[in-house]
């Protein structure tokens, strides 16, 4: 089985961004089954006991805040909705990064074309509410991403008979 091996500065920057990614689809598959096996109760608990501290220091902390209001707006239909997103966007994300990092051909296109997808809505979701940093930040990675993709596609076409 042969794993992709960097051989530049641009070939080691797009490895890591797609481990990365592949990591972040771990998480999100972690996610996606955690959201299924745990109630919406326990949820908000662990949240508000994991938030507690930083809350009773800064009742406006911005990340606590967030987290408090997202997990008590988990109810039975959005839980499903979020746990199957998550484990659908995971599995495609640890799929393409595993054929990317075996040099599957067909994986360049298709991570590009997800990418594409992932960006288009991250811009659609932009363009509705006030930007945030994070998904702004996330929206320019996914751009650097998909370009070292094609990048690497390019070179991996023209190696091949």
């Amino acid at each position: 089985m042969a794993w992709f091996a960097a051989k530049g500065a641009l070939d080691r920057t797009f490895q890591v961004s797609i481990i990365l990614k592949g990591l972040d689809g771990v998480l999100e598959l972690a996610g996606g089954v955690l959201l299924l096996a745990v109630s919406p109760a326990t949820i908000n608990r662990v949240v508000a006991t994991l938030t507690e501290h930083e809350r009773s220091e800064d009742p406006h902390d911005v990340i606590a805040t967030h987290l408090v209001d997202a997990s008590q707006r988990l109810t039975g239909s959005a839980v499903t909705f979020v746990a199957i997103y998550l484990l659908a966007h995971g599995l495609v994300k640890v799929v393409l990064v595993t054929a990317l990092l075996r040099e599957q051909l067909w994986a360049y296109p298709w991570t590009i074309a997800v990418l594409l997808g992932f960006i288009a809505y991250q811009l659609y979701r932009i363009a509705l509410r006030p930007p945030s940093w994070g998904l702004i930040a996330l929206s320019v990675f996914d751009v650097i991403v998909a370009w070292l993709t094609w990048r690497e596609y390019q070179k991996r076409r023209t190696r091949r008979p």
